[in-house]
């Protein structure tokens, strides 16, 4: 589910345009649970991203060289949906900062990152 959102920041990374907030976490945060789950190294996807012209052909490279069982793939999800973790003090303070920074803070139910991203771009 996060693969064409990371897609777009490696491309946007590339071509000098990605928002300055997102750059010290690129490759990291979900970005990284996406590349931990694949098997893929960060600077190799960078480059296949780079030597590609279209997110199919992307898609087509994934499909082959980082396809991961169903019980894997689930695993991440839930992951990614309840990140952060209940009492992970560090992340879910780093989440009411990024809450009250977008002016979002009295959303209660906004409860974990995916959530947030939702709201950041206007989805929910």
């Amino acid at each position: 589910m996060h693969l064409p959102r990371f897609i777009d920041k490696i491309r946007l990374h590339q071509a000098g345009k990605l928002h300055p907030d997102y750059q010290p976490n690129l490759t990291k945060g979900f970005d990284g649970i996406w590349l931990e789950m694949a098997g893929v190294d960060a600077a190799q996807f960078m480059e296949l991203v780079r030597n590609s012209i279209t997110d199919g052909q992307i898609c087509d490279w994934v499909r082959v060289h980082a396809n991961q069982p169903d019980s894997v793939k689930a695993a991440q999800r839930e992951r990614m949906l309840n990140y952060p973790k209940k009492g992970d003090a560090e992340m879910e303070a780093r989440l009411k900062m990024r809450k009250e920074k977008a002016g979002i803070a009295h959303r209660d139910d906004i409860q974990c990152f995916v959530d947030f991203i939702d709201a950041d771009e206007k989805r929910i």
